[in-house]
């Protein structure tokens, strides 16, 4: 099998056409079918089922694309580092607490001392950082949760805590002079985060530590945007658990109030994540001392 007739076969399976992917590839309609054709061949296999009515794919073919769809991607991806003549491009995968918090931290001092090097940066829960990275679309990553994967390398960089933040209002500022037991809030309504991020699974380490489950919490939302988040919760909706460096700029503005949870429970590193021995450019190095050094974190985990 070679590119063009995974190329081809990828578009007849994502547009459900021979005539669309045709179009789209700028190939005559019998090139699209003669790819689809030898691999099936060279495979010994069906792998789309064509009528006058409808392109099916069979689930041999679902896995072929799906493979498929990797290997493209890499080739990009390959490409366009290697095309970018005098630049370094760094694609970076970046959790939500990263992306919003962090990045903007450090970023402009690393560009000054390295005018050469661009990121791009993908947006994304801890869980699609990391699918990034294992598919070969990201350099590095950085998200909020350690991942043991035999394929993957985790280096803590920044360590963070989880808070538990409330509006601003007579009641919650009650509870908090009075220390208010965490299980007497907890009754509370609550927002919490998607599945897939790293702030989710800490809080619900937190949760466990207390004895309590998801299904006895009054959850009234879950939002996968921290910034949405605190909005809510200072405009009075529940309370929630979240970063402390997320939360920082609204309870300095006093609009969100915080409470502490337990030192034990409530620690948690941020990490880079790549590929295990994977070859890193001069400039991820780089890039990956900066922040080891802006954040001193020395200690391992």
């Amino acid at each position: 099998m070679d590119m063009k007739q995974l190329q081809s076969f990828t578009a007849v399976v994502k547009y459900r056409s021979f005539t669309k992917a045709a179009e789209r590839l700028y190939l005559s309609q019998p090139t699209i079918s003669t790819h689809i054709r030898n691999l099936e061949e060279e495979l010994g296999t069906c792998l789309i089922i064509r009528t006058k009515r409808s392109v099916d794919v069979t689930p041999r073919g679902q896995e072929l694309y799906e493979c498929a769809c990797n290997i493209l991607s890499l080739r990009d991806n390959l490409i366009r580092r290697w095309s970018s003549t005098g630049n370094s491009i760094i694609q970076l995968g970046a959790s939500t607490i990263p992306s919003a918090y962090i990045l903007p931290e450090i970023l402009p001092a690393y560009g000054k001392a390295h005018p050469e090097a661009y990121f791009i940066i993908h947006q994304s829960d801890s869980r699609g950082v990391i699918e990034g990275i294992l598919n070969g679309n990201f350099d590095l990553g950085m998200i909020g949760m350690k991942y043991d994967h035999e394929d993957l390398t985790c280096v803590p960089f920044y360590l963070d805590r989880m808070v538990l933040i409330t509006p601003v209002n007579p009641h919650f500022l009650s509870l908090k002079e009075q220390g208010t037991p965490l299980q007497q809030l907890l009754q509370e309504p609550i927002i919490l985060r998607e599945q897939g991020s790293g702030s989710k699974k800490s809080a619900e380490y937190f949760f466990e530590s207390m004895g309590i489950t998801e299904d006895q919490l009054k959850v009234t939302a879950r939002i996968n945007d921290q910034e949405s988040i605190k909005n809510l919760v200072a405009g009075g909706l529940g309370i929630s658990i979240i970063s402390e460096r997320a939360a920082l700029n609204f309870v300095q503005e006093k609009r969100l109030l915080l409470f502490d949870l337990p030192d034990q429970v409530s620690r948690r590193y941020f990490y880079f994540v790549m590929k295990r021995n994977s070859v890193l450019s001069e400039h991820i190095r780089a890039f990956i001392a900066h922040v080891k050094t802006y954040y001193a974190l020395d200690e391992e985990h």
